[in-house]
């Protein structure tokens, strides 16, 4: 079953693969600000229908951007380095302190930009970015 997320203009649409069952609420000062709750998927897995007007915005565009409608405002995704593919679970760097960073992998899709979704369906867990950035 295919998801569409979409802006309030409807300028900028996207399809998830599936209807998300995990998500994260992330507490970083951007994150908070823009009220956005974050599924994750491959970037090959989503497929952005309609883009017009996008708007960019990154603190490091190396690791990570943000993308908006330029319309109407809405955060509606982003794309960064899955950095659960170069951490332990314990936290340590896999392959040491010098391992390479990796090409950006992940993309991150606002769900408050689903209509009807089934948040009864979501486990949503806190992500301290505000700490852990």
């Amino acid at each position: 079953m295919t998801v569409i997320a979409s802006c309030h203009c409807g300028n900028t649409r996207i399809a998830l693969p599936e209807h998300p069952r995990k998500a994260t609420r992330c507490n970083c000062t951007f994150c908070q600000r823009t009220g956005a709750v974050w599924a994750y998927y491959a970037i090959r897995d989503i497929k952005v229908l309609q883009a017009a007007d996008q708007r960019n915005y990154s603190t490091d565009p190396k690791v990570g951007s943000h993308h908006f409608c330029g319309t109407c405002g809405m955060h509606t995704w982003g794309e960064s380095i899955d950095w659960s593919a170069i951490y332990n679970d314990d936290g340590t760097p896999r392959g040491g302190e010098d391992a390479p960073i990796p090409e950006m992998t992940s993309c991150q899709v606002n769900l408050n930009l689903v209509d009807d979704l089934d948040w009864s369906l979501i486990e949503i867990e806190p992500l301290d970015g505000r700490n852990g950035w």
